[in-house]
């Protein structure tokens, strides 16, 4: 007979299993990750915003905020696939490492190029694209850690506490720089601050063990993430999981349209734009303690991402600055739903030694969707108005989606029980203090793909 205590009955009990869940926390090698992203994450959104602010300052033109979302895209799909495939076969901990100097490299670069006044926005282009090419590079190794040192189960809540801090840090980044491009020089301010907060950042991953493969990749090279694509590509469940996310991203992100909107409709406001779907995500990470107990999660995904459109469609209408951002903190909060369903799909479904390549093509499509949507949205502002890139094809990724999802049986079944196979072990425990054991089971037929 159990020993463990029963949750408390009624309105507390409820409460409480709505909550956020933290036992990942217990594990050492875990607190380190997600201290370091948390810091890193403060500075890459300084950073973020810095950059399109700096070159429409420059340039007056959305197109150019949106070509520098190209300018990231190109190096996060080359090195996004290919980091992935190397984290497959070295110390992923050394290659976030190394990859994360790369990118405390390029916010040196420019914070020089503001100290010297360089005002070029080919300069800053080609800087966002060896900084994609680095944060690609360490994003594929650092994902594909956490199924590596929590155990299968808390999962789930590992991601959700992840997401979580990253919107601390999308909402305090945006905030901060909001703040600094106010002074004299603003734009030094706000690369000083990103590069003194990754240098914390890269303390933390260099504390963490060592992450080796549990077993070997079958391919190299080019090879290596072929074998990866054929993986998914020979399952509807992961690559549903992907479309919907890149039409959320592609059709409905209207980030690069913030300094537009904040200068011709709101008159202010840049921060609050930026950091409002963050803000929107945290406080549904708060209240995130249900989101393990969903087992149809293809479904759970689709209502998400249709939640996350309609919202930004409807801030796309608004003129009043405080409706806007309280839509765009509605669809964060949907954000953080997909976000957590996509990633813990994607972890359980591939073996350990699938899951540097599989990080790889989720940073790609989360990372790369993003810079396609800068482009598509600042193009069509161009062509057209601010409200039609805003909304409209915000309103076509909602049909998108839902036809899509309901095309696609197996992901619209799918069932996260029923689906994962017990048979594939959860690898013995990387960090400091294993978590609790997983207990070993007869294998049944594995997922159908």
């Amino acid at each position: 007979m159990s020993n463990e205590p029963k949750p408390p009955a009624g309105l507390l009990g409820r409460l409480r299993r709505a909550a956020v869940d933290t036992r990942p926390l217990a594990v050492p090698a875990y607190r380190r990750v997600l201290f370091g992203q948390g810091a890193s994450l403060v500075g890459t959104m300084v950073t973020e915003v810095t950059v399109p602010v700096q070159i429409y300052s420059m340039t007056h033109s959305s197109l150019y905020v949106g070509l520098a979302g190209l300018a990231g895209f190109v190096p996060i799909v080359v090195f996004g696939l290919y980091g992935g495939a190397i984290a497959d076969m070295v110390d992923r901990r050394l290659l976030c490492l190394w990859s994360s100097l790369v990118t405390w490299a390029v916010t040196i670069a420019l914070l020089a190029q503001t100290l010297l006044d360089a005002r070029s926005e080919i300069l800053l282009l080609v800087l966002v694209a060896v900084q994609g090419a680095g944060f690609a590079t360490a994003s594929s190794a650092r994902g594909a850690i956490i199924p590596r040192i929590v155990p299968y189960e808390m999962i789930p809540a590992a991601n959700t506490l992840s997401f979580t801090v990253s919107n601390i840090g999308q909402i305090l980044g945006p905030l901060v720089a909001g703040v600094l491009l106010t002074f004299p020089h603003g734009f030094a301010y706000a690369y000083g601050a990103d590069a003194v907060l990754f240098t914390v950042s890269l303390y933390s991953t260099f504390r963490l063990p060592a992450i080796k493969p549990a077993g070997a990749a079958a391919g190299r090279g080019v090879s290596a993430v072929l074998e990866g694509l054929r993986f998914i590509g020979g399952s509807p469940v992961l690559l549903m999981s992907f479309g919907v996310d890149i039409a959320a991203m592609v059709l409905a992100m209207p980030n690069a349209l913030f300094p537009e909107a904040a200068a011709t409709r709101f008159h202010g406001g840049i921060g609050l734009l930026y950091s409002a779907v963050a803000i929107g995500s945290l406080l549904a990470g708060l209240c995130s303690g249900w989101i393990a107990g969903v087992r149809r999660q293809g479904v759970a995904l689709t209502v998400a991402v249709v939640g996350w459109a309609t919202a930004i469609t409807l801030a796309g209408f608004t003129h009043a600055l405080w409706l806007a951002v309280l839509f765009l903190m509605l669809a964060g909060a949907a954000d953080l739903v997909s976000a957590v369903y996509r990633q813990t799909i994607l972890q359980t479904w591939a073996p350990d030694e699938m899951r540097g390549r599989m990080q790889g093509v989720f940073t790609v499509v989360v990372a790369g969707g993003p810079r396609l949507g800068d482009l598509r949205a600042g193009a069509m502002a161009a062509a057209t108005t601010l409200g039609i890139a805003w909304s409209g094809s915000a309103m076509l990724c909602i049909v998108l989606v839902i036809l899509g999802s309901l095309a696609v049986r197996p992901f619209w079944r799918y069932d996260a029980y029923e689906n994962h196979d017990p048979g594939e072990r959860h690898p013995k425990s990387d960090s400091d203090t294993p978590g609790p054991a997983v207990p070993e089971q007869e294998t049944p037929a594995g997922p159908v793909r």
